[in-house]
């Protein structure tokens, strides 16, 4: 989509002064864009299905046709079939609903990662389809109503914290105004110290007079930034209290504590200490979280109603939650009794907890084996592989290394996406496998790491001819030999055996090759042409068709060397048996 833009101003710019300057910078932009082998696309929160999202195939350089041959897919990691691409005409669209704040939560930034793959030859491209935020959420307040207790006695500017609304939208549609219903005795005053802690406080205008009105019922609204503006609203109901007339009070309205996610349970994580001025029970005070403090922060901490202790009670998760925004209640024991606030934000730190992750094409894996034929060329890929870490900063960032390296290496494609490829040669006959490890390891301190083992098996090609055990043969024949004789064949074997071999007649037993020739056997300690006294004699042997024969010892003779006559009589044995 963005190269598509850039053509487009390209035209629209040719013509004008330093067009062709421009058009130069545009076209290097754009190379530059094809060559980084990553498309960007955006889309909507909750678009309609079928909606377009981009010419994926076209924007890749993938011709239409090869989309289904080369087996042309889509993969996105935890993000199931939100988006879906046509392989009849190459467009990416929207498969499903996608609701940013279920996707991303409140991360400024969403977006869906889409891995395309193509095959034969393999290819990777990394896909970032960026999901923009509409205003389709509201205010909330967490309750529908709110309840406030005030002492007739308190002074005017008095101040007293209201809950207020959250907006799971984000940027300028989250950005929230409020506003309070007209009143004689309160006004609403909103301190933005940040967006994380908006202040929201009902001030006392005048002094109260209780026989005068018991209860004060006002409207708060919120509104957010969005086009068109969404609101949301909570009722006010503030009572008149009479007597005790000093609330408790904190040093400060704000405490801020940092602590690390391996806390042990029992931690103390801050001690309060508010004061009061009355005397007496009236000053006697009580520490508590606020009624509208949600579910989470009472089961993960505790607050010691005595000493203003707030305590650790369930293992901290900086993955799951880096942040606690705490409302705390100091409550006298007067009659009626008063009450003062102040909030507590805990920080979780990240620690190095987490160990990385190896996967493999979407399969976590430890090990895997992999065949590759002993003649793929140079930079064949043989696997892909991704690594992951749950942990933030330095704690999270992830590097891939490989032993042995040769004759295989890794290359980094895409942020923690390997290839592993062939660097060098394969021989099968050499080497016939490989056990290869590939180590993710993180930058914490100490660091972290998990190791996948891959086996590579090379596959066997033909890329050996047979080989004689020696270039030449020496072969003594006797002059005057009839036609169509062959020369009789003398040598030893390895261990010091002879053997003879002489063709008897033209006749021979069925079998496969050429006609076999009789075979003899003598003692390994005479030649097989002289007997224990020297004299010559004949032996009795047997011919191809078991046929008992009677040869003559006096025969041509070939001398070979150990080696050879050892081949020769193996391939022999082999034509009698």
């Amino acid at each position: 989509m963005e190269r598509k833009r850039l053509l487009e101003m390209v035209f629209f710019w040719h013509g004008t002064p330093g067009s062709w300057r421009l058009m130069l910078w545009l076209l290097l932009l754009l190379a530059w864009e094809v060559g980084s082998g990553q498309l960007h696309y955006s889309v909507p929160e909750e678009a309609k299905h079928g909606t377009f999202v981009g010419r994926i195939a076209q924007d890749l350089g993938l011709e239409l046709a090869e989309l289904v041959p080369r087996l042309f897919r889509v993969e996105s990691k935890d993000r199931g079939d939100l988006l879906e691409v046509n392989l009849q005409n190459g467009i990416l669209f929207v498969n499903s609903r996608i609701d940013r704040e279920e996707l991303c939560g409140r991360s400024a930034a969403c977006g869906i990662h889409l891995e395309v793959i193509v095959e034969q030859p393999l290819q990777v491209f990394h896909v970032e389809v960026e999901v923009k935020d509409i205003n389709d959420n509201p205010p909330l307040f967490p309750v529908t109503e709110q309840k406030l207790f005030v002492s007739e006695s308190r002074m005017p500017d008095s101040r007293f914290p209201l809950e207020g609304a959250s907006d799971a939208d984000i940027g300028t549609n989250s950005i929230l105004t409020y506003k309070l219903s007209s009143s004689d005795y309160f006004t609403l005053d909103v301190n933005s110290k940040n967006e994380e802690n908006k202040q929201v406080e009902l001030v006392l205008r005048k002094s109260l007079d209780r026989e005068e009105a018991r209860e004060h019922n006002l409207v708060l609204t919120a509104t957010d930034g969005g086009k068109p503006e969404l609101t949301g609203t909570v009722q006010l109901q503030v009572t008149v209290l009479d007597v005790n007339d000093n609330a408790p009070s904190f040093q400060q309205s704000e405490y801020q504590v940092r602590i690390f996610e391996n806390a042990d349970i029992g931690t103390v994580v801050i001690r309060l200490n508010a004061s009061d001025q009355d005397e007496g029970v009236n000053k006697d005070i009580s520490y508590s979280f606020n009624s509208l403090v949600p579910a989470m922060v009472l089961a993960q901490f505790s607050i010691d109603p005595n000493t203003g202790e707030v305590v650790i009670k369930k293992n901290l998760d900086y993955e799951k939650v880096t942040s606690y925004k705490i409302r705390i209640d100091a409550t006298d024991k007067g009659h009626p009794p008063m009450a003062g606030h102040c909030t507590l934000l805990v920080k979780v730190l990240d620690i190095n907890d987490n160990v990385p992750q190896i996967t493999l094409t979407s399969l976590v894996v430890t090990s895997l084996s992999l065949p590759v034929r002993e003649d793929a060329p140079l930079g064949t890929v043989i696997a892909l592989f991704s690594v992951s870490d749950r942990d933030s900063g330095a704690n999270g960032q992830v590097t891939c290394s490989l032993t042995p390296t040769a004759p295989f290496k890794l290359v980094s494609t895409f942020k923690n996406y390997y290839s592993l490829v062939l660097d060098s040669a394969l021989d099968r006959e050499s080497v016939a496998a490989y056990e290869l490890e590939v180590t993710a390891r993180d930058g914490g301190s100490p660091p972290l790491s998990a190791t996948a083992h891959v086996s590579v098996e090379v596959a066997d090609v033909n890329d050996n001819a047979p080989a004689f055990a020696q270039a030449e043969y020496t072969v003594f024949v006797k002059e005057n030999n009839p036609p169509g004789s062959h020369p009789a064949l003398v040598c030893s074997s390895a261990v010091g055996s002879w053997s003879s071999s002489q063709q008897r007649r033209p006749r021979v037993c069925s079998g496969e090759g050429p006609p076999k020739t009789d075979l003899m056997a003598f003692s390994p300690s005479l030649p097989p042409a002289l007997d224990r006294q020297g004299e010559e004699r004949s032996e009795t042997g047997s011919n191809h068709c078991g046929q008992t024969i009677n040869k003559p010892i006096s025969m041509n003779k070939i001398f070979l060397n150990d080696e050879k006559r050892s081949v020769l009589e193996t391939k022999q044995n082999k034509q009698m048996n």
